[in-house]
């Protein structure tokens, strides 16, 4: 685990989605794009977002994402979600991503996070309220 920052070695939220960093997702340094590693993140918190809203929801904002370390192929990479807050029709969804190269987790490093913000909306597309 992560002991030069204590606060980055907590993990918050829970597990929302898990991969493996494959050498297709690699820029020309063998590091694994900022794009797909963005594009993980969105998935986990599409995921929690679907929970919450109850049914279909879309982006409409991806704030401030920070990318703290590179991954490297072969990273298994792990998107914790929390819900940070609920508005009338929307979500915001922070979250972070950690690597780790056994399975042990001991070695666990986190390496990107932001905040992801989703409305609900209808079969119409239209913003939809959230439910109770």
């Amino acid at each position: 685990m992560n002991t030069e920052n204590p606060a980055e070695s907590e993990v918050l939220g829970e597990l929302a989605l898990q991969t493996l960093a494959m050498p297709k997702d690699t820029n020309a340094n063998g590091d694994i794009f900022g794009g797909w590693l963005v594009s993980q993140m969105d998935l986990a918190a599409g995921i929690v977002s679907k929970q919450v809203t109850k049914g279909r929801s879309v982006t409409v904002a991806i704030q401030n994402v920070t990318f703290l370390k590179p991954v490297s192929v072969g990273s298994t990479v792990s998107c914790y979600c929390r819900v940070t807050k609920k508005g009338k029709t929307s979500v915001s969804i922070a979250v972070d991503v950690w690597t780790s190269h056994q399975l042990s987790h001991s070695d666990r490093i986190k390496v990107a996070e932001g905040l992801f913000v989703f409305v609900a909306i209808d079969e119409n597309g239209k913003p939809r309220p959230l439910p109770a």
